[in-house]
């Protein structure tokens, strides 16, 4: 005869810490967190050690002064956002490895980055195989939204070839048609090198030039090339720290007496580690802070001020676009799924508080391209405060600058 098994008492269960729920046995505690308490990650990943330091670090802090303000008024779909940032180091390598944890590890909804354009790419390979959403704030060569364009990819700085062609006219108009190149021999470089000899071209002018390592240090063999080239114009194509110190040995050699500056980008936070003597040059701003007859701008920027101590630049208000672009598409989508926010953004156009320019700018459809001004005009030593060092003489649409979807070789590929 079997034997019985005397019955477990309910004060047993309790104590041995489990209780009772209908016919099954429920390990206590037992805590239901709710989904809105849960925060929205967002990764970014940006080259915050290396010569694109300064540039990448703006970008973080216009992403951190929007998060913080979008949190204040609520977060993103009810819930809290937060901002991871991981250093790519300006290497593809663990820029591709730090998405990879970001979404993998941290389970990011969405991704930001890199300043540098080869690791934006090769991130943007990453995020699309993941379905996920991803911003590039300040990655400029050209395929990311034009060749090699995908559908979760959305960027806010212009492509080389908008700012090559904004900036052209000008200085065959003011300077002439002979130029000398001294560029970055990594891919912003060749895309934006590529954009203004067709642009100069086109206008009967000729070239000469280098390409150099991203991180050079030494450009005298290169400037002594130039000045017996005698250009009109030597554009500085560098980037970041390489720029400063192109702009330094420029100026030590006495050829700001015999030609003129210019380029694309003339960045604020390379601008101010110049000497006076290479404060010069006519140059494409892709936003600037001073535009007193915008009062979003001006509340902008004072308010800005008054949080960070310093005058924001373009790479401040990348970051900032890009953390209100993800409350703007989940908003719309009511979604923070990649193809819903995609969708959603595609034609999306920027809030006058978000743009913080004059007109309208959109995420264009077709390539996902941002369609902002670009700000033409004169580089010169400070003058009422050490962030006045720009005079903004003209505006160029974004979408005359970019031409057609066409003209850009994007074939979007929705998803499957």
């Amino acid at each position: 005869m079997a034997r019985i098994q005397p019955s477990i008492s309910r004060r047993s269960l309790i104590k041995s810490g489990v209780v009772l729920a209908g016919s099954q046995l429920i390990s206590a505690p037992f805590i239901v967190r709710s989904l809105a308490d849960e925060p929205v990650k967002i990764g970014m990943v940006n080259p915050l050690t290396g010569v694109l330091s300064a540039l990448a670090q703006s970008e973080v802090d216009g992403a951190k002064y929007a998060e913080a303000e979008i949190n204040k008024k609520g977060g993103i779909l009810g819930r809290q956002v937060q901002l991871l940032v991981e250093d790519s180091a300006n290497d593809v390598g663990t820029g591709v490895q730090k998405t990879r944890k970001l979404i993998d590890r941290d389970n990011v909804a969405v991704i930001l980055g890199d300043v540098n354009s080869g690791i934006a790419y090769a991130m943007s390979q990453v995020t699309n195989e993941k379905k996920i959403f991803h911003i590039v704030p300040g990655g400029h060569t050209d395929p990311i939204t034009g060749s090699n364009c995908k559908w979760n990819v959305f960027r806010i700085c212009n492509t080389t070839t908008m700012d090559a062609n904004a900036v052209t006219p000008e200085l065959v108009k003011k300077f002439g048609k002979k130029w000398f190149f001294i560029t970055p021999d990594y891919a912003y470089g060749h895309t934006l090198q590529d954009a203004f000899i067709k642009a100069l071209k086109k206008a009967g002018g000729t070239y000469e030039g280098d390409m150099l390592p991203i991180n050079n240090t030494d450009f005298s063999a290169t400037l002594i090339k130039a000045k017996a080239f005698k250009p009109n114009v030597l554009l500085n194509n560098m980037g970041g720290l390489t720029q400063i110190n192109c702009m330094k040995q420029f100026t030590q050699f006495g050829m700001q007496k015999e030609m003129a500056l210019g380029g694309a980008l003339f960045e604020l936070e390379s601008i101010k580690g110049c000497p006076p003597d290479a404060q010069a040059g006519w140059w494409a701003m892709e936003w600037w802070w001073n535009q007193p007859n915008v009062p979003e701008v001006v509340k902008f920027v004072s308010d800005f001020r008054a949080a960070t101590k310093r005058t924001p630049s373009a790479r401040d208000w990348f970051g900032y676009v890009a953390m209100h672009t993800v409350r703007l598409a989940s908003e719309k989508a009511k979604s923070l799924d990649g193809p819903k926010m995609a969708k959603a953004l595609e034609d999306l156009e920027l809030p006058p508080d978000v743009a913080l320019q004059p007109g309208k700018v959109r995420y264009r459809a077709g390539d996902h391209e941002l369609m902002p001004n670009i700000f033409v005009g004169e580089v010169h030593p400070a003058k009422s405060s050490p962030d006045d060092v720009f005079n903004a003489e003209t505006l160029v649409s974004g979408e005359q600058a970019a031409g057609s979807v066409e003209d850009t070789g994007c074939k979007m590929v929705e998803p499957a």
